[in-house]
């Protein structure tokens, strides 16, 4: 892949954390990135070409898209279906049109309707971060997420193979899956908890008193599940216009089961509320460590540890003193466990199991998920 043209339209924090991936992997690659705007330089582009991650900013398509091997549409999702117009008679026959959007439903249509399937392989890499920009992209970003592609019907396996080796080595984890089966996936695990997470923290806003006291008590627990909510606001209104159907589904159970929730208050009925708390407890705590279907299971533990200098480092080294190999390590930020939980995450199950052993010899609290 050393001598492939990669081309980009739309680069943010997803664009530019892949562009400065392929940059280390393929030294020799040429990546190329469209301005829209022909009369106003674009500073993010124009930084990515003083580092070197980028060889030439185009301003016209037509000129530097047409050599592309794989171009990758980066911007939201209705400005992506409206470029795929463009490039249809500009990129060669075997040249791979993917995105980074996390809605595939309304892209695969466009693409349908344009007779672009044998190009098309949509994607979704789920990695991010509140933070948006080139100027926050990074090449490790994609590391151990997962990247989703969604082929169509007339996408040929040399395709996907390139495609597929190239997410592996970005040091993501690809998966395979139907555009319709992604689209209700993410509904459920990402749009509606984005929704969830704003319409509460709209609804503690309104309900504020004039001294804002919720405001300023706003802390834990609450930051924790509204993080997201500062997320791009455009983005997400993109998202909601185009993956509608799956989302409204969602939400209007989850409104449903709210309103359960509402009426066991009213009763008050004990045990269904009991029951709310203890199955919702068992699922999530099984979250990290099951296994389903293609996606490999995670080998992790957590550990209290002390808040002072030098606290990671001399877990580390003892770890490392015993040849046991960590995948990754990070403070836990929130308030599911005691201040100060560490999680460490291992290559195997071996590995994770000589951890715990080890590092209860030396009197550390380890919580096993």
């Amino acid at each position: 892949m050393g001598d492939i043209t990669a081309g980009f339209i739309g680069f943010g924090l997803i664009g530019g954390s892949i562009a400065r991936a392929m940059r280390e992997l393929y030294p020799n690659a040429t990546l190329v990135a469209y301005n829209h705007n022909k009369d106003v330089p674009n500073k993010s582009l124009e930084l990515a070409q003083e580092e070197q991650i980028l060889d030439k900013i185009y301003t016209d398509l037509s000129v530097g898209f047409s050599k592309c091997d794989i171009i990758f549409l980066c911007a939201p999702v209705l400005t992506n279906i409206e470029y795929l117009k463009q490039l249809k008679s500009i990129i060669k026959p075997s040249c791979i049109l993917t995105d980074v959007g996390s809605v595939k439903g309304n892209i695969h249509e466009a693409v349908t309707n344009l007779d672009l399937d044998a190009n098309f392989i949509g994607g979704h890499p789920m990695a991010g971060s509140e933070k948006a920009g080139f100027i926050n992209s990074n090449s490790k970003l994609l590391e151990n997420a997962y990247y989703i592609l969604t082929p169509t019907a007339k996408t040929s396996d040399k395709k996907l193979e390139f495609i597929y080796s190239l997410v592996e080595d970005m040091g993501a984890l690809p998966l395979i899956l139907d555009y319709m089966d992604h689209d209700n996936i993410v509904a459920a695990i990402s749009h509606v908890p984005h929704i969830i997470a704003a319409s509460l923290v709209n609804l503690v806003k309104k309900s504020d008193s004039g001294d804002e006291k919720m405001r300023a008590l706003a802390a834990g627990g609450f930051k924790d599940i509204t993080r997201i909510a500062s997320s791009s606001p455009i983005m997400w209104q993109n998202i909601c216009l185009t993956n509608t159907k799956s989302i409204k589904g969602f939400l209007d159970q989850y409104i449903l089961s709210l309103q359960d929730i509402s009426s066991a208050l009213n009763d008050p009925n004990e045990d269904f509320l009991y029951e709310v708390f203890d199955t919702a407890r068992e699922y999530r705590d099984s979250i990290p460590n099951k296994a389903i279907g293609m996606m490999a299971k995670i080998h992790e533990v957590y550990l209290d540890i002390i808040d002072e200098a030098g606290a990671i480092a001399t877990i580390a080294t003892i770890l490392a003193s015993n040849n046991i190999s960590i995948k990754n390590i990070g403070i836990i930020h929130n308030r599911e466990f005691q201040d100060g939980v560490l999680r460490i995450e291992f290559y195997n199950e071996e590995s994770s199991a000589q951890a715990v052993d080890l590092l209860r010899k030396y009197r550390y609290t380890i919580y096993e998920r």
